[in-house]
């Protein structure tokens, strides 16, 4: 089959590959009719998340189930599903106490108690690094499913794939940002970055009832995608100092809730970069410091881009001053799909309205480049198998 092939850091190429076996009678193999390029691709095509050996990339898939095997009793050939991206067996502690991304049985090699850098890590993720379990991702024309009686959900006929495709991650993962900061109704939220994460958070943000959603941004083409798809208000730090604005923007407080969408690879200056070599840090958290500032005493940051390393003068005592609740992490999909499923269904929310580019997945080395460098106002690029 041909699969988008990550092999070293800024290479990625469409090889021809193995197809994938049933290896459990727990899998399926599903014919891949869409998948997209999420940021946290991205992360690993930069380095920034290392991976040693080739791999399968891609999290954000779904398809038509193509083989079943023997133990399978929820699924047969020809359904049509959503595959969330975290791996889940369905039955350990974790995953039978709403926290799937913590699957104690998926990830065989490194999972732990830890969380260390380089071991004893969380549950698997599909095409997410041998660190998450290694599994292929599903950037190709096959993918192996496992415990596929658990995560997989089969979605009407009368719903096209970009209108169900991502419930596999962003939406979902934009959905926790705003459920772990539990609105009750009229809050000030300020979402820093607005690319596909960012965007579905804003989404998020309305449909729980806030009363203003602010975009960060620093680039001008998503803040105007942002303001014309969602409806939200829009700050560039290239133009106001965003911390003060959304100071006066809240009578002096600060916003209620402030969410990272970003992670530790932002926009950064020389002097940023200088600090993280000398501290041995990679990346930055320069977007987790203006959260910290831009929310108000008492208020919630919630944290769904990706960090990867420690970082030196955390803010530890404007966390303590300000009493601050951090919520962060993979997003907990299967406690929202079903809901998330049925807000589609009901025309509660449009997801397709933030792609940008579609691509045949022979072009998967174009949709990378553009969305890593930010070409031809890319905000999300879906590829297409099967033409």
């Amino acid at each position: 089959m041909k699969a988008a092939v990550f092999h070293k850091p800024g290479d990625i190429s469409v090889d021809t590959v193995e197809d994938p076996k049933i290896q459990h009678p727990n899998d399926v193999i599903l014919k891949v009719t869409s998948t997209a390029i999420c940021g946290s691709d991205l992360h690993i095509l930069s380095g920034g998340v290392p991976q040693p050996k080739d791999l399968i990339l891609g999290h954000e898939f779904m398809g038509i189930v193509e083989e079943v095997g023997a133990g399978v009793t929820k699924l047969k050939k020809g359904d049509r599903v959503v595959v969330p991206f975290p791996i889940s067996c369905g039955q350990c502690f974790f995953c039978t106490h709403g926290a799937s991304p913590h699957c104690e049985n998926s990830n065989y090699e490194h999972y732990g108690p830890d969380g260390d850098l380089t071991d004893k890590k969380g549950g698997a993720l599909y095409g997410y690094t041998d660190l998450y379990g290694g599994y292929s991702g599903g950037q190709a024309e096959y993918v192996r499913v496992p415990y596929a009686d658990i995560s997989p959900r089969i979605v009407p006929d009368n719903l096209t794939d970009e209108q169900v495709l991502f419930l596999t991650d962003i939406f979902p993962t934009g959905w926790s940002a705003i459920d772990w900061a539990q609105l009750k109704g009229g809050e000030t939220v300020a979402i820093f970055g607005s690319g596909p994460v960012g965007m579905m958070a804003q989404k998020a943000a309305w449909l729980n009832g806030a009363g203003r959603v602010i975009a960060i941004d620093v680039l001008d083409y998503r803040l105007e995608k942002a303001k014309a798809v969602n409806h939200v208000e829009t700050l560039n730090p290239h133009k106001v100092d965003v911390v003060e604005a959304i100071r006066q923007m809240t009578g002096g407080r600060g916003a209620d809730v402030c969410v990272d969408a970003v992670g530790f690879e932002p926009e950064r200056g020389v002097m940023d970069k200088i600090k993280s070599a000398v501290n041995f840090e990679v990346g930055s958290m320069k977007i987790l410091d203006l959260c910290f500032e831009s929310v108000r005493r008492s208020g919630t940051v919630s944290i769904v881009g990706v960090y990867g390393s420690p970082y030196d003068n955390f803010p530890m005592f404007r966390i303590f001053d300000k009493g601050i609740t951090i919520k962060q992490g993979q997003a907990p999909v299967l406690n929202y799909i079903d809901h998330l499923i049925d807000l589609v269904k009901e025309e509660k929310v449009v997801l397709d309205d933030i792609i940008s580019h579609t691509l045949p997945l022979s072009e998967a080395a174009k949709g990378y480049e553009m969305f890593q460098k930010k070409q031809d106002d890319c905000t999300k690029v879906v590829l297409k198998p099967w033409g």
